[in-house]
């Protein structure tokens, strides 16, 4: 018996005494819970998000449309990386201004490979507000979850105001919990038990996140 076998059967006699017509998680638990905190509108939530991602020491900057490339270009000049990990399905223009290196995501790159990538850009699934957090969930234009986690780098895109919502429980309507989900809340970090901080430990040490809208 393996460990996969033994823990299924001891979900089975713990669940051994529930009635079978036992009314289901979703209709036992109770969901009356506040959807969002405030009556915001559209342009004060991406305000409350900007200022939850400072918060949590990412680097905000906006732009629209016209002048994405431009900024990304001048991210990676003033960071100095010389490589750049691109998802298969981020869009082309986005990087048409730089001359960066450009490495494919692929399946066969080696964490060793993914740690000599200076920088990497990717969209996201949706922004969170309320706790100033970028959800990303493997789509073409992310990428992989390693690639994100790898790399010292990470320039993220939010498209404003579609990909913005106030609160968790409206991003997790959004979102497809079968996919591979990272949830990021500012650069990695942890702190020891004095409480000294340190970046970068499991993902990147810095974060960029572009608010994109309207010109």
């Amino acid at each position: 018996m393996n460990s996969r076998e033994r823990i299924l059967g001891r979900v089975r006699r713990a669940l051994a005494d529930v009635p079978r017509d036992d009314p289901s998680y979703e209709q036992a638990v109770s969901r009356d819970y506040a959807r969002e905190h405030g009556d915001r509108s559209v342009e004060q939530t991406v305000e409350l998000l900007a200022e939850n991602l400072a918060d949590y020491r990412a680097i905000v900057h906006r732009t629209d449309a016209e002048g994405l490339a431009g900024l990304i270009a001048g991210l990676l000049e003033k960071r100095g990386s010389a490589s750049v990990l691109v998802p298969s399905g981020l869009d082309e223009g986005w990087l048409s201004q730089t001359g960066v290196t450009r490495v494919t995501d692929r399946a066969e790159s080696t964490p060793h490979e993914l740690d000599r990538v200076d920088s990497v850009v990717t969209a996201c699934a949706v922004a969170i507000a309320e706790t100033g957090t970028i959800v990303l969930d493997g789509s073409p234009d992310q990428g992989r979850r390693r690639i994100t986690l790898v790399p010292d780098h990470h320039v993220c895109v939010v498209r404003v105001p579609e990909q913005v919502v106030s609160s968790v429980p409206q991003g997790l309507e959004r979102l497809d919990p079968a996919r591979p989900l990272t949830w990021i809340s500012g650069p990695s970090a942890t702190s020891d038990i004095e409480l000294d901080r340190v970046e970068g430990v499991h993902g990147p040490r810095t974060l960029e996140v572009i608010l994109v809208g309207d010109a």
